[in-house]
């Protein structure tokens, strides 16, 4: 009865033992948990990326398909104005130095 006691003994300290490292380790369950905190960051910001290149993907089909799309990028993005069109540049008054 005494060298079955000794044995569950030993087999608790070892666990115990294993358990620590488990836990303590810097490949243990710390590590663990924050790669799986990476992944989730990285998974969100996949998606992210993937809403913006959807996007885009549809600029670009409007871009190829699409006259109006053309001219009115032309006209935001570069400032050119149609050939029927006429352009106006409202300048606002200049303030005196002292004010």
């Amino acid at each position: 009865m005494g060298s079955s006691r000794w044995i569950s003994l030993a087999l608790a300290i070892v666990g115990i033992a294993l358990q620590g490292e488990l836990w303590l380790a810097d490949d243990g369950f710390r590590k663990t948990r924050e790669l799986r905190r990476a992944v989730d960051e990285q998974q969100l910001q996949n998606e992210e990326l993937r809403a913006r290149n959807s996007a885009l993907d549809a600029e670009v089909l409007n871009l190829k398909h699409g006259r109006e799309a053309a001219e009115e990028r032309a006209r935001t993005d570069l400032g050119m104005i149609g050939a029927d069109e006429t352009f106006y540049q409202v300048v606002p008054p200049e303030r005196p130095v002292g004010d």
